[in-house]
This record gives structure tokens, sequence and C-alpha cells, in this order.
């Protein structure tokens, strides 16, 4: 899928931006990096790209100014925050721009590579991924009714666990990160959200427990995947717990 997908890097940091840009062409992305904020609208403009990458604090226009214009240019290219900016009004403010992911700095960039890969198949199959009711193994899910049905058990589920599980089936097979789930679900991301998710995610897996094929996998720093017919991700074992 790669060779085909231009990424627009906007970092002002030369030497991190010449490695990450080099790390993100050596896995075979097309990347277009700009280090001034002032030029990374018109770059935008001058070139079809199918994500970006965008740092916070930048020389002359920031990150986030930034991808409101992209936003008035093309509503649909997802984007990510890559920034040193931890502060929980700036998280929630990335996401209220329409990001797909913030991540902070220092990070995993293998991490931040599956990250790309999840969100750019998310984006191409999300036609298909507007409906209330999915298969998920041996069982149904109706969001609409809040309720699981099969393996001759029918449950009702709150709604965050509702809300919750409708987040991992439309990421089916792929990566949703933590953060989403934590501001579409809570509108929060502190530690003790956090931890209120994971006692939802324990839950979760309960309830789908009886049929051995579905697995809630928890993505170590990064989110959760759900994973059926024992089908292989592209994350590699140590990112699992």
């Amino acid at each position: 899928m790669e060779k085909d997908v231009s990424l627009l890097l906007v970092e002002d940091d030369l030497s991190f931006g010449s490695v990450l840009k080099s790390y993100l062409e050596i896995n075979d992305f097309a990347v277009t990096w700009v280090d001034d904020g002032k030029y990374a609208v018109d770059r935008f403009k001058n070139g079809t790209f199918h994500l970006c990458i965008l740092d916070v604090m930048l020389p002359h226009v920031d990150g986030f100014t930034i991808a409101a214009r992209i936003r008035q240019i093309d509503a649909t290219v997802p984007f990510i925050y890559l920034t040193a900016r931890t502060l929980r009004e700036d998280v929630l403010k990335g996401y209220q721009t329409g990001a797909d992911d913030y991540i902070t700095k220092p990070f995993d960039t293998e991490v931040l590579l599956y990250k790309i890969r999840a969100i750019l198949r998310r984006n191409r199959d999300l036609p298909e991924k507007t409906g209330t009711i999915f298969d998920i193994g041996r069982f149904r899910f109706d969001y609409k009714l809040r309720q699981i049905s099969g393996m001759e058990m029918i449950r009702k589920l709150t709604p965050k666990e509702a809300e919750l599980l409708k987040l991992l089936c439309e990421h089916i097979n792929n990566l949703l990160p933590r953060e989403i789930a934590l501001v579409k679900i809570w509108s929060d991301d502190s530690y003790f959200t956090a931890r209120s998710m994971d006692v939802f995610i324990t839950r979760l897996r309960k309830y789908l427990e009886a049929d051995p094929a579905i697995e809630i996998k928890n993505i170590h720093g990064s989110g959760f995947i759900v994973s059926v017919n024992s089908r292989e991700t592209d994350f590699p074992s140590q990112y699992c717990q």
C-alpha cells in the first residue's frame, strides 16, 4: 500500500525532520518535508497527499492553524499531530481540529509507522463502516439496541460499553488509538479516565470470551485492536500484552 502513498511532513527541527523523513521513505512512503509553517499550506495545495504529519510549535504559523486551513481545502485528508506539547488542553484541541491522532515526543517510530498504516487503511475503508450492526466472530453486535447476541446468549450493554465496542468494530483488525477512544467517549484523556477505559475493555473481553477466535489486544502505549479468526496483524509481539 505504501508505495503509492504521499505524506506531507511539517517539522521545523532539521535534525529530527531529516531522520523521520528518511525513516518513512525507507518504509516506502513518498515524503514531502516542510520546515516552516508559512510554507505548509501552499505545499499542500500544490501536491496530492494521503496524510499529513504536523508539528504544533512551528515558526510563523502553528500546526493547529495549518490543520484548519488544510481542512478548508480538503475536508477528508487525515492528519496526525507529532509534538512536544503534552498539556491536556492541547491534546483536546488537537482532536477538536479533526486530528486522527495526537502523538507526543519522544515516541516510538515503529508505533508511528503502524498508526499511519492503520489510519490509511481506515480512511480507505471508511464508506464500508457506517452501519450500526457488526458481526464479530460468532457474535452480532447491534449498536442501536446496545446488544450482543450469539453463542446462545444475549447481553445488554451500557452506553459506554456500546460506544467503545462500536469504535473497536469500526477499526476491526486495525489499531484503535487509545486517545481517540478517550476523547470521543469520555471527552477526557487523563490517567484516571484511561484506567476506567481499561476496566471497560476487560468487560468486553469477558462478554466475547466464549468465542476463542476473538481477541482484544492491548497494543502497549498505543491503543487496542480486535483480532478475529486469529488473523495475524502487522504489530510485532513486543507491543502486545
